[in-house]
């Protein structure tokens, strides 16, 4: 009997969990947790290929225009250029490069993208590590101050910035859009890398200064290695936004022609040939393709480069 009363007396036990179960309301998912289990299911990943695809068909189609007569141009779409029989030219890059001067304009643009790409990472991680891992007087103040540059708008500054280039005689000059590039893209390219800097775990510096290495060290041997990611990110943001700067370039290269990118080069173009399409196509497609070389270049790094310093390890 005792262990018959033993048994039923878990049972009823169980049978009443269960009811306090039953009978408790059930947790609602957030709107946070419903859009999670939304974006995490496999369709999301499939709409995001189609967009992309979507997205990715005015390049192809002026891909395909570019290398396709004038009289073609006009009269067909750029989709029947992918039914036999093919009747493509590469004469519009030979008139483009040699004729139209987008060639000298192209060296123009490397001239003016390379260090104006490298120069602002470059003083940006010295100043990043000085914000994450240096302690000096006014830090955080002097960290703020300069995230507050990056909602000044663009366009107050170039007066006064011209104003003093002309001056000193750097108007026309390549040094004139380095040090423009330079400043204006600091203060992004500063809180990128100190974001990322400071996630770095401290025992690596900790043990290096234990070793006896100094900042110098410690910066060159521990950070730039691990800080790929945020610096190739940043190069890919830096380096298009230079490369397709129209109003900088304008502003202190305008003056002088020969040193014109290929910004300016296509902008020429379109108030000369604004009729000719097969001119326009092969230019534009000209000043795209490097940018496009370098983002597929660096895209595995760009996405652990924008999350640059959201988790901590």
């Amino acid at each position: 009997m005792s262990v018959q009363g033993s048994k039923s007396a878990e049972q009823m036990a169980e049978l009443a969990s269960r009811r306090e179960y039953v009978g408790k309301p059930q947790p609602k998912l957030t709107v946070g947790g419903t859009l999670a289990q939304a974006l995490s299911s496999s369709s999301v990943t499939v709409i995001a290929v189609l967009i992309g695809c979507l997205w990715s068909i005015p390049t192809l189609g002026l891909f395909i225009s570019s290398f396709r007569s004038a009289d073609l141009i006009r009269n067909t779409g750029w989709w029947t250029g992918l039914i036999p029989p093919w009747s493509f030219t590469i004469q519009n890059y030979i008139s483009v490069l040699q004729a139209q001067g987008m060639g000298a304009a192209f060296l123009n643009s490397m001239i003016i993208a390379v260090p104006g790409t490298i120069l602002p990472i470059l003083v940006a991680a010295f100043a990043a590590y000085a914000f994450s891992w240096m302690k000096f007087p006014g830090r955080d103040w002097f960290f703020f101050s300069i995230v507050a540059l990056m909602i000044v708008p663009l366009q107050i500054t170039l007066v006064p910035i011209l104003s003093m280039f002309t001056a000193i005689g750097l108007t026309g000059q390549y040094a004139a859009v380095w040090l423009a590039h330079t400043a204006f893209g600091l203060p992004f390219a500063i809180y990128l890398l100190r974001n990322f800097f400071s996630a770095l775990p401290s025992d690596l510096f900790e043990s290096a200064h234990i070793d006896g290495a100094g900042s110098w060290t410690v910066f060159w041997k521990i950070i730039i290695p691990l800080s790929v990611p945020a610096l190739a990110s940043l190069a890919i943001f830096q380096f298009m936004w230079v490369w397709n700067d129209l109003l900088i370039a304008l502003i202190f290269l305008g003056g002088n022609p020969e040193r014109a990118p290929m910004t300016l080069a296509v902008a020429d173009l379109v108030n000369s040939f604004g009729s000719n399409y097969e001119v326009l196509t092969a230019a534009a497609f000209v000043s795209m393709a490097l940018p496009l070389v370098v983002f597929f270049s660096l895209q595995r790094y760009f996405v652990r480069g924008i999350l640059a310093g959201s988790v901590k390890g």
